[in-house]
């Protein structure tokens, strides 16, 4: 369990070389900048942003094999954890799906100054966008999970990841669920909170 900031950058540093790990570095600064305008995450994980959001979303990469790519984060907001993510695997094409006017653009400022070419940003509603195939799809605080499948099955494949960090609600979320849905997902305890979870599931959710 990844229980103080210290241990997140360790954490961190396990995965990522000297140079992904300054660029995170400056991810968490640009976050407390862009913080004092908008509100992009809440003001008291500033202090544990490590933990919080970096170590938080870099695990997830730890549920997808390393060969896939065309990672699709819905409702990435503050960039959690689609920029992480971009930022810890250059070799992965990483699209950001944002529908808020300002935070797209703390997005698209976020990816200029970081230098990240795998990235790109699209500042609109789910859907509201083509279907398009996702090797992985992620959500962080995007909706509950019923309408986060429905909003987004069309980018999924037989093959697609799904993972979700769904917090201290993940067991019910999934609980409440038809049983088709619980049995194409399962719940991964999170590093970062002993109470928390992600859904993992993979394949096109049966909806119907």
């Amino acid at each position: 369990m990844i229980a103080s900031e210290a241990e997140a950058r360790a954490y961190c540093a396990a995965h990522l070389d000297a140079g992904r790990m300054r660029m995170l570095g400056d991810l968490v600064e640009m976050l407390r900048i862009e913080n004092e305008q908008q509100n992009l995450v809440a003001r008291s994980s500033l202090d544990e942003a490590w933990r919080r959001h970096i170590a938080d979303s870099l695990q997830l990469i730890e549920h997808v094999p390393r060969e896939t790519s065309d990672w699709l984060d819905f409702g990435s907001g503050g960039g959690f954890p689609g920029l992480v993510i971009a930022i810890a695997c250059p070799q992965r094409a990483v699209v950001l799906i944002e529908s808020r006017r300002l935070r797209a653009q703390w997005l698209e400022r976020a990816v200029a100054q970081l230098g990240l070419a795998n990235v790109s940003v699209v500042a609109a509603r789910a859907e509201s966008l083509p279907p398009q195939p996702a090797g992985i799809i992620s959500a962080r605080a995007f909706a509950p999970l019923g309408k986060l499948l429905r909003l987004c099955a069309r980018f999924s494949t037989p093959k697609t990841i799904w993972v979700l960090p769904k917090g201290r609600s993940a067991g019910h979320e999934l609980q409440e669920q038809p049983v088709i849905i619980q049995r194409m997902f399962h719940v991964e305890h999170s590093l970062t909170d002993a109470q928390a979870g992600i859904l993992v599931g993979q394949g096109v959710p049966d909806l119907s």
